[in-house]
């Protein structure tokens, strides 16, 4: 293949096999037809992936195979060179509807394409499947085989690698429902093998791919540092006079307080997910993900952030002390507004940062009229991990989520041992200093100190980012009990 030529897969198989899927994750484009039932993918559609605005590779998608066996013996009985196979193919069968999906899913392989062919490794090898293959194979394009095990079930495994070991250039295990963002690059790296002079081009489109998912953690970590930031330094006053109940108006200010961070939070995840392509279908969390509690709930704040013991350490050298002592005080629950909002107006105050009652002002001679009140910032050191543990844990669900799935996600349930759910009760005294540095800068007035520990903390969650992509693991998830 030519330098500047862009790759291109045609990704091929029976009808149902998951072919839309395959193609849906691996473009990351959730415009792909994506149906339970067979035969939709009726005409072969392109989907290009483009970087910086430029197409560095395509997949195809093909209608399934309508007839194999009689193609196969089509093919077994041409006599013609061998190169030759395909347009003597084409122009036999052109219009004819016996043929009408086997014609139109191997012309943009005799236009030069790869082949990607996609199995359903869930069930067992049957005659037609061998018959496609051996079509493939008489070809003569660079092939790889993935096996998409769309249920659970394995006992087949072995037996299709055997067939395929025969037939193609390389076999790949992929489930386009859960391939993660190192799956999508593994399965790259395994088509680099499948003709040596595709090797190059593909180098090119794998180093493009991990600038391009190295980009969007960048992105990523400014968007959460923007999240802290809005959300450690927020607050919202109000005036009352003597007629107005102190009592409802704050209140009510508590609530519009909650309202609103939860809203920064709400567009800052919006934010990832549109950096990660999911664009059309609605993002459903894991059944058993922390982040289906809202951000102020007694759950949320029980199950991440830092332990009691982290936690008094960190407010001492933040001079966050306040929330930490009502957490010890609350036998290692971090009190955050929940508290306040339920009534219990005496810590859940404090928590918030203290209610201040501001002076009488008046502005240019004008009476403003009664006292202020003063919801936030919270001056709880944990609402920082609090926030950090919810930006990551949905970033780690959102990467995650392949963009080849339609249906809920399986219930995953979170390591045992450990009340915590989070990422930040896990990371070093090192991360956890740069957190403390930030949310004591970001509170200061020191224009200078605010800048440098905003970057430390850029820095840091870069690499955060970068960990999750490659980890197993997965965090938010809170365990059945």
């Amino acid at each position: 293949m030519s330098d500047d030529r862009i790759p291109e897969f045609a990704i091929v198989g029976h009808p149902n096999e998951g072919k839309s899927a395959v193609v849906s994750t691996l473009a990351e484009d959730d415009t792909v037809r994506v149906t339970p039932y067979p035969g939709e993918t009726v005409a072969c559609q392109a989907f290009p992936v483009i970087i910086d605005g430029k197409e560095i590779i395509r997949f195809i998608d093909t209608p399934g195979f309508q007839n194999p066996t009689k193609t196969l013996t089509w093919m077994k009985d041409y006599r013609g060179e061998p190169g030759n196979i395909l347009p003597a193919y084409l122009e036999t069968h052109a219009g004819d509807p016996d043929f009408r999906d086997d014609f139109k899913l191997l012309e943009p392989i005799a236009g030069g394409a790869g082949v990607i062919y996609v199995v359903d490794g869930s069930r067992p090898v049957r005659n037609v499947d061998l018959a496609e293959m051996e079509v493939l194979r008489l070809t003569g394009r660079p092939r790889m085989a993935v096996i998409n095990c769309k249920e659970d079930e394995t006992a087949y495994l072995e037996t299709w690698k055997g067939e395929f070991r025969k037939n193609f250039n390389a076999v790949r295990v992929f489930n386009a429902n859960k391939a993660t963002y190192a799956e999508r690059i593994e399965l790259l790296e395994s088509l680099k093998g499948i003709d040596q002079d595709w090797g190059p081009a593909l180098e090119r489109v794998i180093s493009a791919f991990k600038e391009d998912w190295q980009q969007r953690n960048a992105l990523a970590a400014q968007i959460i540092c923007d999240l802290l930031e809005k959300a450690l330094t927020y607050s919202v006053t109000r005036s009352f006079t003597e007629t107005t109940s102190e009592k409802s108006l704050r209140e009510r200010l508590q609530k519009e307080y909650a309202a609103a961070i939860e809203k920064i939070e709400e567009k800052a995840h919006q934010k990832i997910r549109k950096l990660f392509k999911h664009n059309i279908f609605n993002y459903s969390l894991p059944a058993h993900s922390i982040l289906n509690e809202n951000l102020f709930s007694k759950k949320t704040w029980q199950f991440l952030g830092l332990a009691p013991r982290q936690l008094i350490a960190a407010a001492g050298m933040a001079g966050g002390a306040a929330g930490a002592v009502l957490d010890i005080a609350a036998a290692g629950l971090t009190f955050g507004i929940f508290t306040a909002i339920g009534g219990l107006l005496g810590a859940g105050w404090m928590g918030l940062g203290g209610g201040k009652r501001l002076a009488r002002i008046k502005v240019k001679g004008l009476s403003l009229g009664g006292e202020q009140i003063q919801i936030g910032p919270i001056e709880n050191i944990q609402f920082v991990y609090v926030l950090l543990d919810r930006a990551l844990i949905y970033y780690s669900h959102i990467i995650n989520w392949a963009h080849g799935r339609r249906d809920l996600p399986v219930e995953e349930h979170g390591p045992k041992g450990t009340d915590k759910a989070g990422f930040t009760v896990e990371w070093s005294d090192t991360n956890r200093k740069i957190c403390q540095a930030f949310y004591a800068a970001i509170r200061g007035s020191d224009d200078q100190q605010k800048t440098s520990s905003r970057k430390a903390l850029y820095e840091m969650l870069e690499q955060v980012l970068l960990d999750i992509s490659r980890s197993e693991q997965r965090y938010g998830v809170i365990r059945k009990r």
